[in-house]
This record gives C-alpha cells, sequence and structure tokens, in this order.
C-alpha cells in the first residue's frame, strides 16, 4: 500500500523535442568554414520537459498525475516523442500537434574528449508555447488545488513559464523553475529576478529553483571558470536566503557533487561513483528525484539523497532518457553499489516497487 502523498501532480511546461549526438574526429575546436568527419552516435536525446515529466512519472506511478503543457510539429518526430510520451503513462492532453513549426530537433557535437555543444532550431513548436497555451489547463490546477506541483522548464519562451508559475501561486501548488545561464545573466541586467516591472518578480514566484553549477553562476553575477564550486553556491545561498521568504534550491555540478538549500540551511552530497556512460540529462533526472520526493512528503535533503540516486544510474544509459530506471531498478542499483539510501528513500522506494506496476 503506497503511503499518501503530500502531493498528486506535477502540471509542468517546457522544451519538447529529440536530437541526436554527433561524434566529430580530433578535439580541435570547429572552425567557421573547416569541414570535420565524424559519426553520429546511437544515443537519444530529449527536452528537459519530456526528460523530468518521464522520470516523475516513473517514479511515483500510475496514482499520480503527470501534465506536460507544450507543442510538437505536425511530423514524424512528433507523433515518435507523443507514443513514448504515452507509453510511461503522461497525459498528453495540453500537448498539441503544431502544423506551421517542425518538432524542436537538436544536433549535439561532441568532441573525442567529452567536450561538446548544442545547436537547437529555434523557430519550433516549442518556441509556439505561450500563456494561452497555459492557460488552457488552468481547470487542472484547480482540480487539484492546494495538492500540486508545477514546473517551469527551459525550451519554451518565459512567458509561458511565468503563466504557469502564476497559476501555481492562484491554486497553491509548490512551485519549481530552472533557467538558462543566458536567460539568468538577462533577467539579472534587465532587474527582473526581484522585479518584473510593476508586477511580482520571478524570485517571489519560486518556491524550489534548480540549477547547475554554471546557471548559479550566471544568477549571482560570478563567472564559473572563475570562481570554485563553494563559492558560487554560497554566494546563491545567500541571494536566496536573504529574502523575506527564502527560495529554496538545488545545484549539481556533475563530478563535484550536487547541494541543496532549504531556505536556512546548505548541504552538499558528493557525487556516487558508477560506471558512466554520458552525463548528457542527469541534471533533468536530478530534479525528477527532487520533486518526486517533495510530492511523496520527503524533505528536500531526503529528496536530495534520491535525485543523487536516479541522477546517478541515469549516466550509465548513452540516452538523455533512461528507460530502465523504476523503483524496482533504483532498489537493484544501490544493492549492486553499495549505496545505503536513508530509511526514507528506501521507505519511498520500497513503496513503489511494491505497488505491482514494476513487476
Amino acid at each position: 500500500m503506497i503511503r499518501q502523498a503530500r502531493y498528486e501532480t506535477m502540471i509542468g511546461t517546457g522544451g519538447i523535442g529529440s536530437g541526436v549526438f554527433f561524434r566529430l574526429e580530433g578535439n580541435a575546436t570547429l572552425g567557421r568554414e573547416e569541414s570535420r568527419a565524424g559519426c553520429i552516435l546511437d544515443q537519444r536525446d530529449y527536452c528537459k520537459l519530456h526528460i523530468v515529466s518521464h522520470y516523475v512519472a516513473a517514479l511515483m506511478g500510475s496514482t499520480f498525475s503527470v501534465i506536460p503543457v507544450g507543442r510538437v510539429g505536425l511530423d514524424d518526430a512528433g507523433e515518435r516523442l507523443l507514443t513514448e510520451m504515452g507509453e510511461v503513462g503522461l497525459d498528453l492532453r495540453y500537448v498539441r500537434r503544431t502544423p506551421e513549426r517542425p518538432t524542436t530537433q537538436a544536433i549535439c557535437l561532441v568532441y573525442p574528449d567529452g567536450s561538446g555543444c548544442n545547436l537547437t532550431t529555434a523557430d519550433s513548436a516549442s518556441s509556439r508555447v505561450d500563456a494561452g497555451l497555459v492557460g488552457e489547463s488552468a481547470a487542472e490546477f484547480a482540480r487539484f488545488e492546494g495538492h500540486g506541483v508545477c514546473a517551469a522548464l527551459p525550451e519554451v519562451p518565459l512567458g509561458a513559464r511565468r503563466a504557469l508559475l502564476r497559476l501555481g501561486t492562484r491554486h497553491g501548488f509548490l512551485r519549481v523553475a530552472s533557467f538558462s545561464s543566458g536567460e539568468l545573466r538577462e533577467l539579472r541586467r534587465t532587474g527582473r529576478l526581484d522585479q518584473d516591472r510593476e508586477d511580482k518578480g520571478w524570485l517571489e514566484l519560486i518556491d524550489l529553483l534548480a540549477l547547475n553549477i554554471d546557471e548559479a553562476a550566471a544568477l549571482t553575477g560570478l563567472e564559473a571558470d572563475q570562481a570554485d564550486s563553494r563559492e558560487i553556491v554560497d554566494a546563491m545561498v545567500s541571494m536566496l536566503g536573504e529574502r523575506g521568504q527564502p527560495v529554496m534550491a538545488t545545484i549539481t555540478a556533475g563530478a563535484r557533487g550536487s547541494w541543496a538549500f532549504d531556505g536556512a540551511e546548505s548541504r552538499r552530497l558528493p557525487a556516487i561513483s558508477a560506471p558512466m556512460i554520458s552525463t548528457a540529462g542527469a541534471g533533468d533526472a536530478h530534479l525528477a528525484g527532487i520533486i518526486a520526493g517533495l510530492a511523496a512528503g520527503l524533505t528536500l535533503f531526503e529528496s536530495h539523497e534520491l535525485a543523487r540516486l536516479v541522477a546517478t544510474m541515469s549516466i550509465t544509459s548513452p540516452h538523455t532518457i533512461h528507460r530502465e530506471i523504476n523503483p524496482v531498478t533504483l532498489q537493484t542499483f544501490a544493492r549492486d553499489l553499495g549505496i545505503e539510501p536513508p530509511p526514507p528513500v528506501v521507505v519511498f522506494l520500497a513503496d513503489r516497487a511494491g505497488s505491482g506496476r514494476f513487476n
């Protein structure tokens, strides 16, 4: 019997799309007019909303409703993504097909040393997600009044994400958000983090901010390549903790570990050593673990332990969604690595593994 969850749904907006990984020959940075050979890797890439939604659904099970709000094109890529999202049980009523724009596509360039960059289509279906589409989900916010999580994620316009957070505010949801480094620099430059014209600033609409270390540096005005991780985390914690109502935060930094800040205290967890195939998507897996833990009634620090485990297992897959992750396989994964999660996380996994859905 699964224990009563604190929240019953996650409603999120963000990018939905796919991409390919292209491994270049040679580590020299690709020149402006250079031609370079390489090969397409057998790795599947997905956008943030899809990744986070998939893992939250896989962790929480069928008693928890996951409702993505977004757009895909009227094309083969969009059809395939909708099929995959449906297979894990996502409620797709607010994912619209957009005939005039293609599904978001990305090319991930990878150098032999593991570094790389992404090229992503800008004028895609995800770029057409707006406040109007988000508003269509208002009935779901009302249905889960005070019992939901809303997640405003990158790869759709800021206006749509702000509309989602405002709906979450109106209906008593836990409000989760993340931003790209470029977005945070612009919001900081224009002063809109704390004030958006005469309306509430972004931070007033957020309960939990989920960033990687580069994004945390952008939030605080530091340079990620000139400050160490501890300095960046301390600056972010100081910035968020000095508010009248502190904003909680999580910060991921790959092999350097991750941090969680509950509004009063910050704690670091070291990275878990595991066979690594690809780190792509690990930050999104971490966020999904945080959301699932909080939804189930764990504290932020207990959710952080769950998130670290989910993110670690995610890097053992070449794809940005590791389809084998669920409460049963996480139990086995932790046991094989000799990891002993704290008792509340053990109970969380046992509850959901025992639900019968994954057997």
